[in-house]
């Protein structure tokens, strides 16, 4: 028996060293086997042919059974493949579906029952736009990129610097002295390249914000200067826009949802004018503790998670406070002005 199987491989070395066709070689092969069983069924038993290859037919037919099964198996594997294939100009995945290692990805949050596939479909679909990719602008960005937001904008004119890396956990020492809208890019699109973002690379200016809030559904405020957060309240009201507003300040962290189109205050109804300098100092003057970012960014996402999906009850009219110092969170209760310059007391 051993001496056919030798003697089966050297026809298919010699048919692959003279480029012969699988078929071919394959056909040459199975002639073999044939002469082989007919030799077993045509000579009588003790025959010194049947003894030198094997003695019985039955090996021979289970090795040709077992030979055709596999060939019948991938014939079959091909045909159900060429199923499967698109025909040429389809798009096997309509728009706004979801491929099998999305499903995969947002698993836990299909799972909720105030989110399911309807509420990740629609964070799929949802444009937001960031404001600050610093402290609180960077959990946020990570937490958004990876529920599945579709679109996320980003807009900082600032560069990463070494005393940010502290708490700007977007960014990474390799990053230092880059743009931090390109940093804050590469490290959302390497987490989750199912989602677009668009980095803009200059300060927020009253000529260009409304133009530019306008490609976007919620805005997300991460900044630290009173210009910019009053800039961007007057243009999410002027638009009906929501704006989720964070700040911080060593050890405290607060944030709230002014939507004053739907229900509370604006931004501006809370804080009718900025502090004088000196009183509400920035991090770079007053310190803050590293994971606080961290805790209330995050918080800023679920909030935006919620008005997208429209799980649960917003922060509108409503300020959560947290103190990490001691542990304590607490919520206060907002309420518009009448005399606000930018929305009337709606």
């Amino acid at each position: 028996m051993g001496l056919v199987l030798i003697i089966a491989a050297a026809l298919w070395v010699i048919g692959a060293a003279l480029k012969t066709p699988y078929a071919l070689r394959g056909l040459m092969i199975g002639l073999l086997w044939l002469a082989v069983v007919a030799l077993h069924l045509v000579l009588p038993e003790g025959h010194v042919l049947r003894q030198s290859t094997g003695g019985s037919a039955a090996p021979w037919l289970l090795l040709g059974g077992f030979v055709v099964l596999v060939l019948v198996y991938r014939q079959g594997l091909g045909w159900a493949r060429n199923r499967a294939q698109p025909e040429p100009g389809t798009n096997t995945k309509p728009a706004g579906s979801f491929s099998e290692t999305e499903l995969n990805r947002y698993a836990r949050h299909i799972m909720l029952r105030e989110i399911g596939g309807t509420g990740q479909k629609k964070l799929k679909n949802a444009r937001v736009l960031v404001i600050g990719a610093g402290g609180l602008g960077a959990p946020a960005l990570m937490y958004l990129a990876a529920a599945g937001v579709g679109t996320i904008g980003v807009i900082d004119d600032d560069e990463v610097d070494n005393s940010n890396l502290q708490r700007q956990v977007i960014h990474r020492d390799a990053d230092i002295g880059s743009a931090k809208v390109f940093s804050a890019k590469a490290t959302m699109q390497a987490q989750n390249p199912f989602v677009t973002v668009r980095p803009y690379k200059r300060r927020l200016e009253p000529d260009m914000a409304t133009e530019l809030f306008s490609d976007y559904d919620l805005i997300l405020d991460g900044t630290d200067n009173f210009t910019t957060r009053y800039l961007s309240n007057e243009t999410a009201v002027k638009l009906g826009k929501p704006l989720i507003s964070g700040a911080l300040s060593q050890w405290e962290g607060q944030l709230s949802v002014f939507d004053p189109a739907t229900s509370g205050p604006c931004y501006q109804c809370i804080f009718p004018e900025a502090p004088a300098p000196g009183l509400a100092p920035s991090c770079a003057e007053a310190g803050v503790i590293g994971p606080l970012p961290g805790v209330v960014g995050a918080m800023m996402a679920v909030e935006a998670i919620k008005l997208i999906t429209g799980a649960g009850a917003a922060l509108r009219g409503e300020m959560l406070i947290y103190d990490a110092l001691w542990g304590e969170t607490r919520k206060i209760r907002l309420k518009p002005r009448d005399d606000c310059p930018i929305c009337g007391g709606h």
